[in-house]
């Protein structure tokens, strides 16, 4: 928030145009038609209205506004630092080779420009495209790093929906994941110099028919990591074509990232967010 208080008089928009001099002037008026400029403490949206001598004049760019492209996602927080959103299934995290718009790293960064320039943000880490929920991008490189230094201590909890029934209530599995030329995710020797160590936790919820409901905890973020290691143990991630799944009864995964836990990278405090798990997934088992 931005806080000042007038010397002299002049017109509204006049005024935010010489304190914010490297915002668009379609910017600064987008900001006044979306609520985010007071004066002495009642919103304005006439760029014309006179400001007289002693009239305080607060701006919160990003208070009020939208995400562009009448995107889904929900920002759950923000600060100077990090940024966490809720994911919708369907949405890139980051661009491909086909698409660079309709992703939340792109659709951030144009949210931040119109609200709140200079901020954009910054990977720190990923959610598969047909994967929803929580979400954290960085605002500053220091929290970047910071937060993919720490990453595998975060707390990450999944709803996942997978076909048949795991051959333990309750198990953790761990193997080395590499990739194909083919981006194709699968466990490897330990002698391939690419593989990586995944550790991923699983406890068995509830079973109903073909399906069963699991609490899924990841140690590790390697890539399809989830995906992988409940495929490679006869139980795929219901919707999952590309790793054995025979069913896609609601036209997406039914994995969901409803719950992640960390330590802020500036303030050190825990943090921890919550996400519903979309009314589609446990519906499956009905």
């Amino acid at each position: 928030m931005h806080s000042f208080k007038i010397q002299t008089e002049v017109s509204l928009l006049n005024f935010l145009l010489s304190q914010f001099p490297s915002a668009p002037r379609t910017r600064v008026k987008k900001w006044l038609q979306l609520g985010c400029v007071s004066v002495n403490a009642k919103s304005v949206t006439k760029h014309n209205h006179a400001l007289a001598k002693g009239d305080e004049v607060r701006v919160e760019p990003g208070k009020k506004t939208p995400l562009l492209f009448d995107s889904p996602m929900k920002v759950v927080f923000q600060d100077t630092d990090i940024l966490v959103v809720d994911k919708p299934a369907g949405l890139l995290t980051v661009s491909t080779e086909k698409e660079k718009i309709k992703t939340a790293y792109f659709q951030l960064n144009e949210w931040l420009k119109q609200a709140n320039p200079p901020e954009r943000v910054f990977i720190v880490h990923r959610l598969d495209r047909e994967t929803s929920g929580l979400l954290v991008f960085a605002k500053n490189e220091a929290a970047k790093k910071k937060l993919q230094d720490d990453w595998d201590g975060a707390e990450k909890h999944y709803t996942a929906v997978v076909e048949g029934k795991p051959p333990k209530d309750e198990d953790t599995l761990e193997s080395m994941l590499s990739e194909n030329k083919a981006l194709r995710v699968f466990s490897a020797d330990h002698g391939i110099k690419s593989a990586k160590l995944a550790v991923t936790h699983y406890q068995l919820i509830k079973t109903s028919g073909f399906f069963s409901l699991l609490d899924v905890v990841p140690q590790t973020g390697r890539k399809n990591q989830i995906r992988v290691q409940l495929s490679e143990i006869g139980t795929p991630v219901t919707g999952d074509k590309k790793y054995g799944a025979a069913k896609n009864p609601i036209g997406r995964l039914a994995l969901h990232a409803r719950e992640l836990s960390f330590e802020h990278p500036v303030t050190r405090q825990f943090m921890t967010f919550k996400s519903e798990v979309p009314r589609e997934i446990p519906k499956i088992l009905r």
